[in-house]
């Protein structure tokens, strides 16, 4: 005896089995009967009728939106793919999938409640709660009609996966390490993660190009927004990780947009990328009322790239208030250091003057002393002494006459000889120091040569180790020494004839 599962109203039509049971022993086997067939229509109609019968009322069920398609004009409909995954009590894997559909005249009003109660709109991978209505079409086969949406089902979703992140976050200590980080007192070298074409980023830069400092951006262009922001955001901060010498800090930016697109942001992967990076984050993704996951995990979170731009700029403007502060307070106790010493000098040089006045009166009157007592003494013993000296100097006085006449006879012929070899060296001598007067001087117009030609862009340069040439007005070599005022020609490295006279110092060159 089979069982059946009846439903009320459900009209059901018996199958035959498609065995008959074994003859029992000693009994000879009947020939089976044929099954009895029916239309394919006519089934599926039983099957529409059973399930509209059945399932009449509106049932509300949870799902994932899988796939979606938007209305792309005024009056389309909006077709949905519903999913349900879970795990039965033996472990297995089970999914269950449903088509649906929400109509265009309800899709307007559904959409429009639901954006203005989460901020999202419907989107691939969010979970609702829908009022649904089954349908069954013999051509199209089962699927759903949406009546409604649950908005506060979505948004308790989505905070119960926030507050799983943070607790993950939390239990592997992501959430404050950043904070422990060390922010540089003057962040000016930044690493700056944003969509090169978004507002966000060209504000940023203006206001910083506006500010009284330098600031060294480097661009690592990202997806701000959509499924693959996050994994794209990871790539940038990867790229940076090697080079984070280069850098004082990381900024993350975007634009304004909706609150759809700051999901991104509560990644779990990339919170705890931000969270676990060795420099500084931070972070101005554009939300004045929201705080994603991710300013959470970074060292400052801002509102706005412009607040973020506001922030470095304040940063080193306190870091010039400081350093003019310490500058001024400086600046004082040196003056006051320099006062106070040049005081205690003035006070020593007082001291010195007063005591040297005073050894030198002492000095003076001992001085006097010793003059009294010195020249009383040998008055008498000078007196004998000029006498003795008197007899010497006539004796030495004839002695003298003598002596010089002879040695005057000695001098002349000295001198004589002298006077012939001075004049030998001398004329040697003037000689060489003409020579090497000439030297300097024809060393220092090759300079000046070489300098004018430089400065006058010839084409063609002297050539190196070049020399020059005196030659006569009339072009023959020079013979014997220089004197001022004599005319000469000067034959250049380049073969080129200067006319010059010898001035006081240097050759003059003539017109």
């Amino acid at each position: 005896m089979s069982s059946q599962t009846n439903y009320p109203g459900a009209i059901f039509t018996p199958i035959m089995p498609l065995h008959n049971r074994r003859p029992e022993p000693g009994l000879t086997a009947a020939k089976p009967l044929p099954p009895a067939a029916m239309p394919l229509s006519e089934l599926l109609a039983r099957v529409r009728q059973t399930l509209s019968e059945r399932f009449a009322d509106s049932y509300w069920v949870v799902a994932e939106i899988s796939d979606l398609t938007l209305p792309r004009s005024y009056g389309a409909h909006c077709y949905l793919t519903l999913t349900d995954q879970h795990t039965t009590a033996r472990g297995a894997q089970l999914k269950a999938q449903a088509r649906a559909t929400i109509w265009s005249a309800r899709y307007q009003q559904l959409a429009a409640a639901f954006e203005e109660q989460t901020g999202l709109t419907l989107r691939i991978g969010l979970k609702v709660m829908l009022r649904v209505q089954v349908k069954f079409h013999e051509q199209f086969g089962l699927s759903l009609d949406v009546l409604a949406l649950d908005p506060t089902y979505t948004v308790g979703d989505l905070a119960r996966l926030r507050l799983e992140t943070l607790r993950k976050l939390q239990a592997e200590d992501l959430l404050e390490r950043q904070k422990r980080l060390a922010l540089p007192l003057g962040i000016q070298r930044v690493a700056v993660i944003s969509s090169p074409t978004a507002a966000g980023w060209q504000d940023f830069v203006q206001q910083l190009q506006e500010a009284p400092y330098d600031f060294a951006l480097t661009l690592f262009p990202a997806l701000m927004q959509g499924d693959d922001a996050p994994t794209s955001i990871r790539a940038a901060l990867d790229s940076i990780r090697p080079r984070r010498q280069e850098f004082d800090a990381v900024v993350i930016i975007r634009g304004g947009g909706s609150k759809t697109d700051l999901l991104a942001f509560d990644d779990y992967g990339l919170a705890a990328a931000v969270g676990s990076f060795p420099l500084p984050v931070l972070t101005g993704i554009g939300h004045e009322r929201d705080e994603a996951v991710v300013d959470l995990t970074a060292h400052t979170a801002l509102k706005t790239p412009t607040a973020v731009a506001a922030f470095l700029i304040e940063q080193l403007a306190r870091l010039e208030a400081a350093l003019e502060g310490y500058g001024g307070r400086i600046r004082e106790l040196a003056q006051a250091q320099v006062q106070q010493h040049a005081a205690h000098l003035s006070r020593l040089l007082r001291h010195a003057h007063l005591a040297a006045q005073n050894q030198l009166q002492d000095q003076r009157q001992l001085l006097h002393q010793r003059i009294r007592l010195a020249a009383a003494a040998p008055r008498a013993h000078l007196r004998h002494q000029e006498q003795h000296l008197t007899r010497r100097r006539h004796q030495l006085h004839r002695a003298a006459r003598a002596t010089l006449r002879h040695q005057e006879q000695m001098l002349r012929q000295r001198g004589r000889g002298l006077a012939q070899r001075f004049r030998r060296l001398h004329r040697r001598r003037r000689e060489q120091l003409l020579r090497q007067r000439f030297a300097v001087q024809l060393a220092a117009l090759k300079l000046l040569h070489r300098q004018e030609l430089r400065l006058a862009q010839l084409p063609a340069a002297p050539v190196a180790g070049g020399s020059m040439r005196l030659l006569t007005p009339k072009g023959r070599p020079w013979q014997g020494p220089l004197r001022p005022g004599q005319e000469f020609l000067l034959r250049l490295p380049d073969d080129a004839v200067v006319p010059a006279r010898v001035g006081g110092q240097l050759p003059l060159f003539l017109p």
